[in-house]
This record gives structure tokens, C-alpha cells and sequence, in this order.
């Protein structure tokens, strides 16, 4: 990692959750060191004072963090690789001892480790260990109750039926859109993928997905528009492999319920967004994040970038 994709946490060695105090006494620290009358480098110093500037900015450090500030990737990541850095320490976490390869329903391995190094640490390993970050708040005045109940609903499924299967996965509810001024209802994080989920709630009945629009009955239904906010993402964490769901709840509960037929345009490219009612949201997710090459990591650069990204 070069110094200057490091965050400006990173430029200062402090957590994502430093105080004001925190923050001053970094910057008073790294100013002493990076100060070109002590024999420290201009360029550092310049990062430095940008950083402290930033971070002491009530109003500045929450746009910052809503941007999901500066992060390492690496060097040859012009798309994702979906897989961990040859030499890395991710790396190292790929394999058992035995030879094995780890699954998603290993017990989590935290990169970089919480081992007393000396690095600091960019969230508590307590906030690291949880597996539900935020919950579902009012935005707006129409619609809001209908929506909370949405999500809440989204919220509980993947809580009982893929956070119990995957140990390492972290769900983040409530982030800040990317690409506009909307939200991202929910991310689930598992060691180098990233799925982002949002709801619908729609009569029973069949409904046909060719990877643009759903049809049922003959009219077409205007699904979330998701499909741009996962490039907005894959762009940010390169490292990462990027997709959308949207899950389809019906009145009843029934997880089973819409039936969601999917229908692959001739010759189409691949869709970054998949249409699935409630049971399909739960084994599409468990395969793909299962099939990352370190399920059972938690990536905790990314997860820390993430949670500074919520409303």
C-alpha cells in the first residue's frame, strides 16, 4: 500500500470511531514527524495537514465518510480479481494448515489480524466481530412505514438464513448510494465479495426476469434501480467482486412466493442484478458468497470503509 491511497485515518493512525481529542493528538504526532524543518518529507506533511483538516471538520468528515474515503487496492486491479494478493496476508488464510480449502462455514479469520502489532486497528475488533451493522431508519414521509417494514423483513432473512451459514459475513443496512442521493438498503460483506440488496413487495403470481425488465401479466414492473450503484461500488473496491439483488417479498410471507422466472436476452451481457423472491435470495447468496476464494474472512479495510459509508 503506498501512501497516498491510504485514508486519512490511516495518515493519521487512528480508528474510523477516533474523537475530536483522538484526532488532535494524531495530527500533532504525525505533524512533529512529517514536518520538513525536522527532517520529515513535504509531500507527507501536506497528507497529513489534509487529513487533519478532514477529519477535525465536523461537517467535512461526514461527507468524507459517506464517500467511503480512500482505500488501498491493488496495484493491477483495473477490474475485480476476486481473489486475495499473491503474498498477501489474505492470502495466507485461502488454505488450511492440512491443505484444505477454508469454507464459508469456517470460523472467522480477520484481515489484517487483531494481534498487537502495533497498527491500529481501523474499527474495535468488538465492532468487527458483530454481524449486523445498523438497522432500518425512516427517510421521507411517503412510503416510509411500508419500506421500513421492507427492509426490516429483508433484515431478519438474511439474518436467520445466511449470516448463521457464513460466520464471516457482516451485513451493513442503511448505506449512502455512490452513484446519486439514494440509499443502499442492505450490503452483506464476505471475505472479497459484496452483494447489495434491496426489496420490493408485490402481489402473488409469475413473474418473468430477463435481466432488464420484469413482466407479469403482459406490463412490465419497474424493479429498484440497482444496477448502476453496483458499478459505483466495483469501482471503489476494485478488489472486490460487486452484485445486486433485489428480493421480491410477497403479502403472505410465503418465501417461495412471487415465482420469478428468469428469461437471459439472446447474446446479452452478463447482469450485474438478479430479481429473486425470497428462497432465491437466500440460496443465491449463499452460493455466491460461499464460492469466494476466502469465505470465511472478514475483510476489515473494506468493512471499516462500509460502515463509514452508512446514513
Amino acid at each position: 500500500m503506498t501512501e497516498s491511497s491510504s485514508s486519512h485515518y490511516q495518515v493519521l493512525r487512528v480508528a474510523v470511531t477516533a474523537t475530536e481529542k483522538e484526532i488532535k493528538v494524531a495530527y500533532r504526532r504525525a505533524a512533529r514527524s512529517a514536518h520538513p524543518d525536522h527532517g520529515g518529507d513535504a509531500a507527507t506533511f501536506r497528507r497529513v495537514t489534509a487529513a487533519y483538516e478532514t477529519l477535525i471538520d465536523p461537517q467535512r468528515r461526514k461527507a468524507y465518510d459517506r464517500s467511503y474515503g480512500a482505500g488501498a487496492a491493488p496495484a493491477d486491479a483495473g477490474t475485480h480479481f476476486d481473489a486475495p494478493a499473491a503474498g498477501s496476508r489474505a492470502s495466507a488464510t485461502v488454505r488450511r494448515p492440512g491443505g484444505g480449502r477454508n469454507t464459508a462455514g469456517d470460523p472467522p479469520v480477520y484481515v489484517p489480524p487483531y494481534d498487537g502489532s502495533g497498527e491500529i486497528p481501523l474499527i474495535p475488533l468488538e465492532q468487527a466481530g458483530q454481524q449486523v451493522h445498523g438497522m432500518p431508519r425512516k427517510r421521507g414521509i411517503f412510503g416510509a412505514e411500508a419500506r421500513i417494514q421492507r427492509e426490516m423483513r429483508t433484515v431478519q432473512l438474511l439474518s436467520r438464513q445466511v449470516l448463521t451459514a457464513i460466520p464471516a459475513a457482516r451485513l451493513i443496512n442503511g448505506l449512502q448510494s455512490p452513484a446519486d442521493n439514494s440509499h443502499i438498503d442492505h450490503a452483506v460483506l464476505s471475505g472479497y465479495r459484496l452483494a447489495l440488496v434491496n426489496s420490493m413487495l408485490l402481489p402473488k403470481g409469475a413473474y418473468a426476469w430477463d435481466g432488464r425488465t420484469l413482466n407479469h401479466g403482459g406490463r412490465a414492473v419497474a424493479p429498484p434501480q440497482l444496477a448502476r450503484v453496483v458499478w459505483a461500488m466495483q469501482d471503489i473496491f476494485p478488489e472486490l467482486n460487486v452484485t445486486g439483488w433485489t428480493v421480491v417479498f410477497s403479502p403472505d410471507g410465503n418465501l417461495h412466493e412471487p415465482v420469478i422466472d428468469h428469461h437471459r436476452r439472446p447474446a446479452g451481457p452478463m447482469e450485474t442484478v438478479q430479481i429473486v423472491n425470497a428462497a432465491g435470495l437466500v440460496r443465491g447468496l449463499k452460493e455466491f458468497l460461499a464460492a469466494g476464494p476466502a469465505p470465511n474472512t472478514v475483510n476489515v479495510p473494506v468493512l471499516a470503509r462500509l460502515l463509514r459509508g452508512m446514513h
